[in-house]
């Protein structure tokens, strides 16, 4: 779950991005939008404990981020949150099982290489595990990051404008990739785009499993 309260977040010199109240239930799907410079991506940066607000409240899988500091904050990230960032940032000198076994050291867990067998073939590229990043399409790149964001099964899955750059049936594919693994692991899943096509992918009620709400976000600076 996710509930914000008086939200807002400083740049040094520039105004403050002020954000709406929400609560997001567990296992819920949230979709951030709105035009760039509104603060999206600052918005997921609260929520991964990777900014600290300006003020406000915010409890992110029932950790009150607030009391979070440094090493603390590191630790929880990497168990409780799984980040689908634009860029994928996999390492372009390991193999994708190796990207793997560095979120699980980034966890401060084991070597498990059936868990990480495991995460991959839910997303169907078992068979690129020795594979380099280079080696990869764009979307088996975009596999691989999921594999090792969700690698932790974490409580809530954000992705950072997981659709740019993509053709309709790409960004369609992409959606429901995240819907389905969020789904599959209960996870609260988070979406931030500005890309108008999202918002038609996602069932409003899939099954009565998945909740649905939008969240507009506007110019916020004052």
């Amino acid at each position: 779950m996710i509930r914000t309260r008086q939200l807002s977040y400083r740049y040094p010199g520039g105004p403050a991005l002020v954000f709406p109240d929400v609560d997001v239930p567990q296992g819920t799907v949230l979709l951030l939008s709105g035009p760039s410079g509104c603060g999206k991506s600052t918005w997921l940066a609260l929520v991964a404990a990777l900014a600290a607000p300006t003020s406000g409240a915010l409890t992110v899988a029932d950790q009150p981020l607030g009391t979070l500091k440094n090493i603390a904050a590191d630790a929880w990230r990497a168990r409780a949150i799984g980040f689908l960032p634009q860029k994928l940032h996999l390492s372009a000198a390991l193999s994708v099982q190796q990207n793997l076994v560095l979120a699980q050291w980034a966890s401060g867990q084991p070597e498990e290489p059936v868990r990480i067998h495991e995460a991959l073939s839910a997303l169907g590229v078992q068979d690129l595990a020795q594979h380099k990043p280079a080696q990869l399409s764009g979307g088996q790149a975009q596999r691989v990051a999921l594999a090792r964001a969700v690698l932790m099964q974490p409580r809530v899955i954000l992705a950072d404008e997981p659709t740019a750059s993509l053709d309709d049936e790409a960004a369609a594919d992409a959606v429901g990739l995240l819907l389905n693994t969020a789904l599959a692991q209960g996870a609260t899943l988070v979406i931030a785009s500005h890309d108008a096509r999202v918002a038609a992918l996602i069932p409003s009620d899939a099954g009565g499993r998945i909740g649905f709400q939008p969240l507009q976000l506007k110019r916020c600076q004052r």
